[in-house]
């Protein structure tokens, strides 16, 4: 149609996975595992609910606007990153945060460089600015050339490169000193490190921001929080950066609800803490499960918290994909290269209980006993 975006007459959509939870009831919704956007596995801590509770029970705020500058929730956020409440913003998800990057550091035809196969839902934001997309990509084993990367860059001249560290679907990760020398190295261009893993990997870039202007950390609750239905994000940046995203951003757009799980979260990191260390155990024996199972699939796995299985063919994938659903267990088809989309599967890794049951069901897939 003449009346849309001419930058969006012919992109191609973020693609969605099942999301078969809400089409049951509450009762059956523990039947099912869903193991294919990389929530977590279970409930947020108690503190989260205890701090719900009271705001329903002070039902006088309905009808107002959630509060613009909530300084309790600042003060938490920049004791759990460990910088000054200057260096923090927080908006409504991630992706909320990717789109004012978007519009505030794109213009059209801005060249953009994204370390691939990556989180697709951001090349589509750049997309909608008008960017021109380009990618570097790992090879099908997933090994990264640091040389060739650089070349991209200097051969592309983008105004922003996105990298998720660590990386989905692959778990591909790079080290701060990494991060550190192509700040330097290319001072022009503006870095968006994702890090909505970075509870898993214990790896951070967030010092640098004080150190440098062209970076952009984005974080999210939605994984290692267990927050992601009240979509809840935070940006770490140079205090000028802060100041120019904050210009653009509409305050109004956090809920209430919202402001007060996330306070309620930060208010039990050891909670979190806790899942971390549970998700990293059950990871370990559930690789050690899908090594036994080498013939027909390939395990490939880094930080955070899934694994990506490449499977031996096409239809092999399929039919993994189809009996796990048959059994109330959804995983993702990841699809942004040839590659991932012909052989492979990422399982979002939850407790050691759950995944016990998710090898199971691959192992009987394949003929083979888990304890056998």
């Amino acid at each position: 149609m003449s009346y849309i975006n001419k930058y969006l007459r012919n992109f191609k959509p973020y693609k969605l996975a099942s999301h078969k939870v809400w089409t049951v009831s509450p009762a059956k919704r523990s039947e099912i595992l869903k193991l294919d956007w990389n929530e977590a596995t279970i409930p947020p801590s108690p503190m989260v609910a205890e701090r719900l509770k009271k705001l329903i029970l002070g039902d006088n705020f309905y009808n107002l606007y959630p509060s613009t500058y909530n300084e309790e929730l600042l003060k938490l956020l920049s004791e759990y990153i460990g910088l000054p409440k200057e260096n923090i913003q927080y908006f409504a998800s991630s992706d909320s945060l990717h789109e004012y990057i978007a519009k505030l550091y794109i213009t059209v035809g801005d060249p953009v460089l994204l370390l691939g196969p990556t989180y697709d839902n951001f090349r589509l934001t750049a997309e909608v600015c008008g960017a021109g997309i380009y990618y570097h990509t790992l090879n099908d084993t997933f090994e990264f050339d640091d040389c060739a990367f650089r070349d991209d860059i200097r051969r592309i001249e983008p105004s922003l490169v996105y990298i998720c560290n660590p990386n989905n679907p692959t778990g591909t990760q790079h080290s701060v000193e990494f991060i550190h020398e192509l700040l330097d190295e290319f001072p022009e261009v503006l870095f968006l490190i994702d890090e909505a893993y970075a509870e898993f990997s214990e790896i951070s870039a967030k010092k640098l921001v004080r150190q440098y202007e062209n970076i952009l950390i984005s974080r999210t609750m939605s994984k290692a929080f267990a927050l992601a239905n009240f979509r809840f994000g935070y940006l770490i940046a140079s205090e000028s950066n802060i100041n120019y995203i904050s210009s653009i951003r509409n305050p109004k757009n956090i809920t209430t609800f919202a402001q007060e799980a996330a306070i309620g979260a930060l208010g039990d990191v050891g909670y979190m803490e806790q899942y971390v260390a549970e998700v990293h155990e059950a990871q370990e024996q559930f690789i050690r499960d899908m090594y036994k199972l080498s013939d027909y699939l390939r395990c490939i796995h880094g930080a955070g918290n899934f694994v990506l299985l490449a499977l031996n063919s096409p239809r092999d994938k399929q039919t993994l994909i189809q009996d796990l659903a048959d059994k109330n267990i959804y995983v993702r088809d990841v699809s942004q290269t040839k590659y991932l989309a012909e052989h492979c599967v990422r399982i979002t890794v939850g407790t050691r209980k759950q995944m016990k049951r998710v090898a199971e069901v691959i192992s009987l897939h394949f003929g083979r006993d888990l304890d056998g």
